[in-house]
């Protein structure tokens, strides 16, 4: 079946506009159920769904390399080419060693102007089914990266504006691409504000700590000697946004370890874990700043032992993680100021920053939950979804 008109489907994929190219529907690929612009609209979503994931990565050799095809399958031209601003990134169809020479020479205006151009082919093989094109920018907060252009055998309105359509809806994918990296720059140097807080004081006490078992129980320091280098290593490790349950608790054990070697008796910890939820994933270092704010916080300077009880247990699609300490709590008006991030609120920017990529990954459903009070502890609690497409470990 051969469609003879394009088909304007609505707002598709982050609200772009989208065409369908004229095409020959494939032998068995749709179902003879339902009508032609029903099988077209469901082709064109197909095509699309495939050509996106690539683009995603930004306009590289590789993402326009895997795309080219389902585009131009989009626009049903005979030709198709994909440039950043200095160079072709891909051809897709016929004609490339009669035309790629000039393609950048016909795009040097389109930088400047942003703005669509058609131009006419000249070519002295008269075999060359290529003798129009039309040039569409990709754009992301107004600079354009790069070009698509549209080859056919003759002039088209249509084709014109079906390319204008195309070349925005790839321009959303690209935009896209630029929000993930910069969400991900977002949370490296979250990660790394976190990392500047494992203070000098921290680890001039674990090292005093270690020192003091050396002659009095040397196995003893060099088991704490491991927990203290795995706990680092642990920290500020270079892979991966995130982490599982099991292995961030495991730190906190580490780091717990450390603590009550320069605590003694005036520390006890109880900790419950349901087996069920160790293999969650959630962003990395986003429950150790929470044990942290409760022994800084809560232990620290008190005149009495305290106690700190961490829960990891199975909420049906989540991981409910609790953090409580009986130490001596916060006004809820300063926590309030700590969590909008308002100046002058020194303090918790541990729970500032786990609240916010909490937010951020989940959704903000998924913030802190904190009951506190002067004199009163202080309780943390974080639900982790089991499963979220995009996190793991």
């Amino acid at each position: 079946m051969t469609l003879a008109a394009l088909l304007f489907l609505g707002p598709l994929l982050a609200g772009a506009g989208f065409l369908l190219g004229r095409r020959s529907a494939r032998q068995g690929r749709i179902s003879d159920v339902g009508t032609p612009v029903e099988h077209a609209t469901f082709e064109t979503l197909h095509t699309a769904s495939l050509a996106a994931p690539p683009l995603r990565a930004g306009l590289t050799a590789e993402a326009a390399r895997k795309s080219a095809r389902g585009l131009r399958s989009l626009l049903g031209t005979d030709a198709l080419c994909l440039t950043d601003r200095d160079t072709i990134l891909t051809w897709d169809g016929a004609g490339e060693q009669h035309h790629s020479a000039q393609v950048m020479d016909q795009t040097t205006a389109l930088f400047d102007t942003g703005r669509d151009k058609a131009f006419t082919l000249g070519c002295d093989d008269l075999d060359c089914p290529l003798r129009w094109a039309v040039a569409v920018p990709l754009t992301v907060d107004h600079r354009v990266l790069g070009t698509l252009i549209a080859y056919a055998p003759r002039e088209s309105a249509v084709l014109a504006r079906a390319a204008g359509e195309v070349g925005r809806w790839v321009s959303v994918q690209l935009e896209l691409a630029e929000l993930d990296r910069s969400r991900t720059r977002l949370i490296e140097a979250e990660i790394k504000a976190l990392r500047a807080q494992i203070s000098p004081h921290f680890i001039f006490n674990s090292l005093a700590a270690i020192a003091s078992f050396v002659r009095t129980d040397p196995e003893r320091a060099r088991e704490l000697l491991l927990e203290f280098a795995d706990f680092t290593r642990y920290s500020f490790r270079r892979h991966g946004d995130f982490t599982t349950l099991a292995d961030e608790l495991h730190s906190i054990d580490q780091y717990l370890a450390l603590v009550r070697a320069r605590f003694g008796d005036r520390l006890s910890v109880t900790l419950q874990v349901a087996p069920e939820v160790l293999p969650v994933a959630l962003p990395f270092l986003c429950l150790q700043p929470l044990v942290e704010n409760a022994v800084k916080h809560g232990i620290e300077g008190a005149v009495t032992a305290g106690h700190i009880t961490i829960s990891a247990l199975d909420a049906g699609n989540e991981a409910e993680v609790v953090i409580e300490d009986d130490g001596a709590g916060m006004d809820p008006e300063r926590l309030r100021r700590i969590l909008r991030g308002e100046d002058g609120a020194s303090g918790g920017i541990g729970l500032l920053n786990v609240d916010e990529r909490l937010r951020q990954v989940y959704g903000d459903a998924y913030g802190l939950v904190i009951d506190t009070g002067l004199g009163a502890g202080m309780k943390v609690t974080a639900r982790i979804p089991k499963y979220r497409a995009g996190v793991h470990s």
